[in-house]
């Protein structure tokens, strides 16, 4: 059986050796997982879930490159250069992430001495957290959006886009008998 490689050259993919034609252009037919065809819609959508995957991929590879953090910590710093002060548990909110992944951020953060945390306010056991001096300069550094291409291109959706898109991952999780728990873990991080 032929096998081509997905777009990011990491995953085998069987496709079937007779080619489909489309629009006069000779394409293969992806393979399900019982070697039969999946079919033109399903080919078409999972085309696009390989340009979001890929578009986004870049991205976290630009900001690598171009900042040295990955794209989970440069939005964690432009949470916390925002909102000076701000403890982990608001941090954990403001990127929806479970507390104990915006832990993990921070603590990274703090041991690259991007950020500096300090028990200083009212309440001596909350820490709160500020940009250092070599945070600000990461974040000068970074390409944008700081909180990444996929969060800022869904923000700038309507209302009943996001709804409709809403509905139908819900299916498509479903159909995939996802682990639930996945969905507070960043992009940047998988």
């Amino acid at each position: 059986m032929p096998w081509k490689f997905d777009c990011s050259g990491s995953h085998r993919i069987p496709f079937i050796a007779k080619p489909k034609t489309t629009s006069g252009v000779a394409v293969a037919a992806p393979l399900g997982p019982s070697g039969s065809e999946i079919g033109e819609p399903a080919a078409r959508v999972l085309r696009r879930f390989r340009l979001v995957f890929n578009a986004v991929k870049t991205h976290f590879q630009q900001v690598e490159r171009k900042a040295g953090v990955g794209g989970a910590q440069l939005w964690a710093l432009s949470i916390i250069r925002g909102s000076a002060g701000i403890g982990v548990n608001d941090l954990a909110r403001a990127m929806d992430v479970h507390q104990s992944t915006a832990s993990n951020l921070v603590r990274s953060l703090v041991e690259r001495d991007l950020v500096v945390a300090a028990k200083d306010g009212l309440d001596r056991r909350a820490v709160q957290l500020r940009v250092s001096a070599a945070g600000g300069r990461v974040l000068r550094r970074a390409p944008g959006p700081l909180p990444g291409v996929l969060p800022q291109a869904l923000a700038s959706l309507d209302a009943r886009t996001l709804a409709r898109l809403d509905k139908d991952l819900a299916a498509l999780i479903t159909a995939l008998d996802a682990d639930e728990r996945g969905a507070n873990i960043p992009l940047g991080q998988i």
